[in-house]
C-alpha cells in the first residue's frame, strides 16, 4: 500500500493525529537505506548480521559501551565483507553522537529495556525512523509519549516482534483469515521459558549461570534479572499478544478493552541460587518481587477473551502456549494439533503438518530460502525485512506504533492490576478511536 493510497482511506481522515511515514530522502550516493544500530549485544548482533547481508542497506555506525560486544560486531562486518563502521562507545549516552549524524535514516535499538524509551524518543527527534526490540517503555506515560512523538513528527516506530512471523503462526493466520476456525472466541499465548540458567559464555568462563547477574554476569543476564527483583507483572507479553492481536484484528476493527492480572508467589530464582550457589551466596538474601507465574486475562471490543502467561523462573521446557479457538474448531501449538468440526475426526486431534503445508503464507513461500540460517528459525529475517522495506518504500510499517504500544503496555497495566489486588484495569486507546476503521496491512501481501 503506497503512501498516497494510505492517506486516501476514510479511516485516516484525521491525519494530524495519525502516523503516516515522513518522506525519507536517502542521502547515500547509491540510494541505500542507511541504518544505525544501537546495542550490539547478542540480540543486536543478529539484527546487525541480517542488515549487513542486504544489498539495499548500509550500516555506517554502531553503538555499544561494552568492548567485547563491539569486537563481535566488527567480526560480522568482516564476514559480510563490508567496511567497518564508525563506533560510538564512550559512556551511556554515546548513542546521541550516532543520532546526531545526518547520514542515518533509521535506527535499530537492541539495548536493555529501560533504555528503549529515551533512545526511541531522541531518535525520532533526530528524524530517524525506529525499529525497536521489545519493550516500548516501562510506564503507561512512556507509551503515550512515544505514540504522540511518532504522530507529531511522522516518524515510524516498529516493534521488532519476530514471533508474528513464525512460520506456523503465519499459517494459522491464513486459516483465521479464511474462516477455517469460524468466528474466533478465545485465544491463549505467553512467554514460558526457563531463564534461570542463562549461561552465556564468552569462551573463557560461564559467568555464573543464573546465580549471578549485574556486573558479574554476561549480556542480558546483566540487566534482565534486575526486573525480577523490583517488578511484579507480565514482563514479556509481546511474543504471545503480538501474533494473537493480528488474528483478531486489533486496530483494524477491534481493540483491547481491559485486563486483569494475578501473580503466584516467588520461589524459583531463590531456590535456584541456593541450589547452585549455596545458601550463603550473597544473592540468596534477595527478595524477588516477580511471581513465578503471572497470568493476565484480556477482553476485547469484539468479545474475544485472551489469556497470557509469563513463566520464566521455574523448570519447564520452552513453549509459547498458543491456542486459537473459534466456533468451528481450534489449534494448539503445544501438541502441534488442530481440530475442525466436520473435517477432522470427531473428538480427535489431527497433526498440523498437512494443514500448514496447504496454508503456508505467501511471505514464507517467497522468502523461505532467504530466511534460512536467520535467528529463531528464520523469523528474524522477516521482521528485519519488514522494517527495512517499509522505510525504504515510504510505506507504513506492518507493526505500527499503535500495535507496539498496545502490546507493550500490558506490562505496566499488569503491574497495576496485581498491586491493586487483581483489579480490572482499563486499556488505553492509543488510536483515539481510529481502531474502528483502520486498515489491516499486516502480512496482507507477499512483500512484507
Amino acid at each position: 500500500m503506497k503512501r498516497s493510497e494510505f492517506i486516501k482511506l476514510g479511516a485516516l481522515v484525521s491525519a494530524a493525529f495519525t502516523v503516516l511515514p515522513s518522506k525519507v530522502v536517502f542521502g547515500s550516493p547509491n540510494g541505500k537505506l542507511r541504518l544505525g544500530v544501537i546495542g550490539t549485544g547478542l540480540r543486536g548482533q543478529e539484527l546487525l548480521r541480517l542488515s549487513l547481508q542486504r544489498e539495499d542497506t548500509e550500516v555506517p555506525a554502531i553503538c555499544d559501551i561494552q568492548p567485547v560486544m563491539i569486537e563481535s560486531a566488527l567480526r560480522l562486518y568482516d564476514k559480510a565483507n563490508k567496511p567497518h563502521p564508525v563506533i560510538y562507545s564512550k559512556g551511556d549516552y554515546a548513542y546521541r553522537e550516532l543520532l546526531a549524524r545526518k547520514d542515518i535514516d533509521a535506527v535499530i535499538i537492541a539495548t536493555p529495556w529501560e533504555w528503549h524509551y529515551p533512545m526511541a524518543m531522541e531518535a525520532m527527534d533526530a528524524k530517524k525512523h525506529v525499529g525497536c526490540e521489545v519493550i516500548m517503555g516501562t510506564t503507561v506515560e512512556e507509551h503515550w509519549d512515544i505514540v504522540r512523538k511518532s504522530q507529531t513528527l511522522g516518524m515510524q516506530y516498529m516493534m521488532l516482534e519476530n514471533v508474528c512471523y513464525r512460520r506456523d503462526i503465519m499459517a494459522v493466520l491464513q486459516l483465521v483469515r479464511q474462516h477455517v476456525f469460524g468466528e474466533l472466541v478465545h485465544l491463549q499465548g505467553g512467554y514460558q521459558h526457563d531463564l534461570r540458567d542463562v549461561k552465556f559464555n564468552d569462551g573463557k568462563q560461564p559467568y555464573g549461570g543464573g546465580v549471578e547477574f549485574g556486573e558479574k554476569a554476561y549480556s542480558e543476564a546483566q540487566w534482565r534479572t534486575q526486573h525480577s527483583i523490583r517488578r511484579n507483572g507480565d514482563l514479556y507479553p509481546t511474543h504471545g499478544i503480538g501474533p494473537l492481536s493480528k488474528m483478531i484484528g486489533v486496530h483494524a476493527g477491534n481493540r483491547f478493552t481491559h485486563l486483569v492480572s494475578m501473580a503466584s508467589k516467588a520461589r524459583g530464582l531463590h531456590e535456584y541460587i541456593v541450589q547452585h550457589g549455596g545458601k550463603h551466596h550473597p544473592n540468596a538474601d534477595i527478595k524477588f518481587q516477580l511471581g513465578d507465574l503471572v497470568t493476565t486475562m484480556i477482553n476485547t471490543a469484539n468479545g474475544e477473551t485472551i489469556l497470557l502467561q509469563h513463566d520464566t523462573n521455574l523448570p519447564r521446557p520452552y513453549s509459547l502456549g498458543f491456542r486459537v479457538q473459534g466456533t468451528k474448531g481450534l489449534w494448539m501449538d503445544l501438541n502441534r494439533s488442530i481440530h475442525i468440526e466436520g473435517i477432522t475426526q470427531a473428538h480427535r486431534w489431527e497433526t498440523t503438518d498437512e494443514w500448514f503445508k496447504k496454508f503456508d503464507h505467501p511471505l514464507w513461500q517467497r522468502y523461505g530460502e532467504d530466511a534460512q540460517g536467520a535467528g529463531h528459525g528464520g523469523m528474524d529475517f522477516f521482521v528485519v525485512n519488514a522494517f527495512i522495506q517499509a522505510i525504504r518504500n515510504d510505506e507504513p510499517t506492518p507493526i505500527n506504533v499503535y500495535d507496539s504500544a498496545a502490546w507493550s503496555v500490558i506490562t505496566p497495566l499488569s503491574e497495576e492490576s496485581i498491586a491493586q489486588g487483581n483489579k480490572p484495569i482499563d486499556f488505553p486507546d492509543f488510536t483515539d478511536g481510529r481502531w474502528k476503521t483502520m486498515p489491516d496491512i499486516f502480512a496482507n501481501s507477499d512483500r512484507y
